[in-house]
């Protein structure tokens, strides 16, 4: 991750058409892109405003009442992922099937609606599966479904909430000297894997090399090369402790870059803030279970570190 993050004045050098034009010509370069000149020249206004419409939604959901949090957050990183995907896709929006959200929230009952057993469910064309895939390279398939526990619990920022309100623990501490990582030998215990297979487990989980080199102190250590969390891998970095963490549970979505996460508890929180008012209100005003303390500091959340994942992908490399 990019320890030169700070906040939002970490994105001024964006706010510079100069710079965001050789910005976006650098990265079309790199990635084959024909006429990199003139794609960067149409598209350093377009990728500025995505960024600084994106910027001013989460200042004003920093602001703006618990009520109006998860609009104001989910549009603003709408934008921030625009953004991303013009440093990839110089053609975007190239039709009107990737400017839907992408993925749907199921009907609601009105009576013994629990929040975390509430899912999600991708859609074939949309932000969602065009972020997946150009950003991330993974093809979401259609009709899959993710519930809000599983996503809540692939959120680091979160582990201690769990531990307090669930008695569970999602995560693992993982230490990193150069380009070794030391992970907890009893993490073979809950993947119920030998040592060699753990190594094999995470190559095939993520996009990077890596080679177990063997035990030392009731750690494994593995060996790798360049970023951890290069484009899809099940690493994961904690904000608030600034330490690198590794899933504990071995679930479907134990590979979705963070990012994805974010935008699925989003749209969902966002889809009940607008159209379930009166669940969204009573939550707000009785907080009557484990649901409110956890959006609570899920918002809480998401407000600093979208920002800190959207400026870490755009930095990838530079």
């Amino acid at each position: 991750m990019n320890s030169s993050y700070k906040d939002w004045s970490s994105y001024s050098f964006f706010f510079s058409a100069e710079y965001s034009q050789e910005f976006l010509k650098k990265k079309y370069l790199s990635i084959g892109i024909n006429d990199a000149e003139k794609n960067s020249f149409d598209n350093c206004y377009p990728f500025i405003y995505y960024l600084e419409h994106g910027k001013i939604y989460f200042e004003q959901a920093g602001l703006s009442p618990f009520i109006l949090k998860p609009i104001l957050l989910f549009y603003g990183l709408v934008h921030l992922v625009k953004a991303c995907i013009l440093t990839l896709d110089p053609l975007y929006p190239e039709n009107t099937s990737v400017l839907a959200h992408g993925v749907s929230a199921r009907k609601r009952k009105k009576q013994n609606y629990q929040f975390f057993k509430d899912e999600v469910k991708f859609q074939k064309n949309g932000l969602y599966p065009h972020l997946s895939e150009v950003m991330f390279h993974m093809k979401q398939l259609e009709g899959e479904k993710a519930t809000m526990e599983e996503l809540l619990s692939l959120i680091p920022e979160l582990d201690p909430l769990f531990k307090r309100v669930e008695s569970k623990s999602n995560f693992t501490m993982v230490s990193q000297i150069h380009n070794e990582l030391l992970i907890p030998e009893n993490i073979l215990d809950r993947f119920h894997m030998t040592d060699s297979r753990f190594g094999e487990f995470l190559i095939s989980k993520s996009d990077m090399p890596i080679k177990f080199q063997g035990k030392k102190e009731k750690q494994l250590i593995f060996r790798t090369e360049g970023s951890i969390f290069k484009a899809y891998s099940p690493f994961k970095f904690n904000l608030d402790e600034n330490k690198i963490v590794f899933p504990l549970a071995k679930t479907e979505l134990f590979h979705f870059p963070e990012l994805m996460v974010h935008y699925l508890l989003l749209y969902n929180l966002s889809m009940i803030a607008r159209y379930e008012t009166e669940w969204w209100s009573e939550l707000i005003k009785t907080m009557p279970n484990r649901d409110y303390p956890f959006i609570y500091s899920f918002l809480d959340c998401t407000l600093k570190k979208s920002p800190f994942l959207i400026f870490n992908y755009l930095m990838e490399g530079n």
